[in-house]
């Protein structure tokens, strides 16, 4: 399989988002939410916005990479997450986002694609970036950098400084699918199996957003706003109805590792680490 090469750095047209509180709700209860997190759900509280609503804006601009790269879009797995954040995001807005594919690295059988995803508000100053690592199997071997080692972080060999227990819906993947990410191997079985699933299998960004919501509520005081950034890696296979347990380590103030497992005991996000203010 030919991957194109010539994306690393090329210009791609940029991406406009406009949105509101409906979509910011609707992405709460994607991830989870629950009447105890009114402030999320409510348009009379503002609504508060949850970080990782970050990934929303970026998905258009990820489908503009993945159009692009030349291969059979079942072949990509989404294989890291990385948001960083200016400041609080706002529960309505128009958005602007500009791409960048920063590398392709080949990793034997596979290649690794790093894209860049950055976005302004309306008055063009920057609100968060998104970074996206893509695995695309069977495009490797082309004889190009390996990249940059893995980032390090395993959790500590002591009790974690909090659990939180999440259950998962069986309709969690067919709420999430409304925010955006429309692939049918998230709903249609028949989809599932030729990805090699014998059922439709909850979106990794999903995951995301429950693993965002506990690190929310535990490491940064209710305060959305407090959270700098949080980088993780899809490791597992989740299941609409699975029950999620995030815990998170703090390693020194303001620094998180965290991991997410499933009630089989399986790590599905793991790499996990986050900054967060004061």
């Amino acid at each position: 399989m030919t991957i194109r090469l010539d994306l690393v750095g090329a210009p791609l047209d940029s991406v406009r988002h406009a949105y509101t509180w409906r979509d910011t709700v609707l992405y709460a209860l994607g991830v989870g939410a629950r009447i105890g997190e009114v402030e999320y759900l409510y348009e009379g509280r503002g609504p508060k916005v949850l970080p990782t609503f970050a990934v929303i804006p970026s998905f258009r601009a990820i489908g503009q990479v993945v159009g692009a790269l030349g291969v059979p879009p079942l072949s990509i797995l989404h294989g890291e997450q990385t948001i960083r954040l200016t400041r609080a995001i706002p529960p309505r807005g128009e958005l602007m986002t500009t791409t960048e594919v920063t590398g392709i690295y080949d990793k034997g059988k596979n290649a690794l694609v790093v894209v860049v995803a950055r976005t302004t508000d309306g008055s063009g100053a920057p609100l968060f970036e998104n970074e996206f690592s893509l695995i695309v199997r069977g495009a490797g071997g082309f004889g190009g950098e390996r990249g940059p080692e893995a980032r390090a972080a395993e959790p500590p060999e002591r009790a974690a400084d909090f659990v939180e227990v999440q259950a998962t819906t069986p309709e969690q993947a067919a709420l999430y699918r409304l925010s955006g990410d429309l692939n049918p191997l998230h709903i249609a079985p028949e989809a599932a199996k030729l990805g090699g699933f014998d059922r439709p299998i909850l979106h990794g960004l999903c995951t995301y957003g429950f693993a965002g919501r506990a690190l929310i509520q535990r490491a940064c005081g209710a305060d959305p706003a407090r959270l700098r950034s949080f980088a993780a890696r899809f490791s597992g296979v989740v299941f609409p109805g699975d029950t999620l347990t995030t815990s998170g380590w703090q390693i020194t103030p303001g620094q998180w590792v965290l991991q997410v497992a499933t009630q089989e005991d399986k790590v599905v996000l793991s790499h996990a680490t986050a900054e967060v203010d004061g």
